[in-house]
């Protein structure tokens, strides 16, 4: 195979640095299933690691990304044959493996899923991580007696891809969702997207009660810190609140009283290293019955690998809105 492009990610005696080099097939990861890459898509983890800014990649040399989708180029497994189109999320990719950033990626079988029908390549890399994580928020709930009849869902960090995706999965399964983000000006379109209430972030006064009157039956939260410390007194008995992110810190003050008087659970939601079943079920769910209406409103923008360095450091600034895809190669 003649060499290829890929992003690539060194931590050497020359510094960190990442850019689009030429590599060969000789240097992807080990793995039983090698992929003609046809998309991925950019999540903060990936401007992190693109630009050094947050430790992310466990080894270098790596290339980027923690999304990839396209087609099978060659297998040592049975369960894939040339030609058939594939995805993986996570795994290891763009940590301890190479990601999803290059014209090939050489994947470890256990993780790689067949493309669901009724759902394109591209539309998996919207959703990608950001799709997954969401879905994995809702089934999580769902498995602790979650249900749309408790009341309505709260989504923070709503305007982001992660938020963006649960308002549309999360109503398309049924749920009322309100959703609260700090950019009010996005609020029209998180309404279109199947918001029944939008709310502004800088407004939500919360009392700081150990607990408070109920106004949520669950939530997504994509943030943690204070707003976690806010949420969680306001959650409904035995609802659920779906931990996700950190964009408002790692650290949170609360007190046990919403746990022990109402019940309420706090679920972490670490998408990275889901185990094969649950990501097999969240797939399948995602391209039926969670299966978001408005993907490609989501999907704002879409570039290719030359193109993929201008998008970070909007996305670190906080400046990026709804999901960006990369085309890489073929999109059949």
């Amino acid at each position: 195979m003649k060499p290829f492009r890929a992003f690539r990610i060194h931590n050497d005696a020359n510094g960190y640095r990442a850019g689009l080099e030429h590599i060969t097939a000789e240097a992807l990861s080990a793995g039983e299933v090698l992929v003609k890459t046809a998309w991925s898509s950019v999540n903060f983890k990936d401007a992190l690691a693109g630009t050094g800014k947050g430790k992310i990649l466990r080894q270098f040399p790596l290339n980027g990304g923690i999304d990839v989708a396209g087609h099978v180029a060659a297998s040592s497994d049975p369960a894939f044959k040339e030609g058939d189109a594939v995805l993986c999320t996570g795994s290891g990719l763009s940590e301890t493996r190479d990601g999803g950033y290059g014209e090939y990626a050489r994947l470890d079988a256990r993780w790689v899923i067949p493309l669901p029908a009724g759902m394109s390549l591209r539309e998996s890399m919207i959703l990608g991580t950001a799709g997954f994580t969401a879905a994995l928020g809702l089934l999580r709930m769902q498995d602790n007696r979650q249900n749309p009849g408790m009341g309505p869902i709260a989504v923070t960090g709503a305007s982001g891809g992660v938020g963006q995706l649960a308002i549309d999965i999360y109503s398309r399964a049924g749920y009322e969702v309100h959703a609260i983000s700090g950019k009010p000006a996005h609020f029209d379109l998180l309404r279109s997207l199947g918001a029944t209430e939008c709310i502004d972030r800088h407004q939500l006064a919360f009392s700081g009660k150990p607990m408070d009157s109920v106004r949520f039956a669950g939530a997504l939260d994509n943030v943690g810190g204070s707003m976690l410390s806010g949420l969680l007194p306001l959650i409904s008995p035995y609802g659920n609140v779906a931990l996700c992110g950190n964009a408002g810190g790692m650290a949170f003050d609360g007190s046990v009283m919403p746990f022990i008087i109402r019940g309420a659970s706090l679920l972490g939601i670490a998408s990275a290293g889901t185990a094969r079943d649950i990501r097999d079920e969240i797939w399948q769910r995602l391209a039926n019955d969670w299966k978001p209406r408005h993907l490609d409103r989501i999907a704002t923008r879409e570039v290719t690998l030359d193109e993929l360095p201008s998008v970070f450091p909007a996305m670190l600034a906080g400046n990026s809105f709804g999901r960006t895809v990369i085309r890489i190669g073929d999109a059949g």
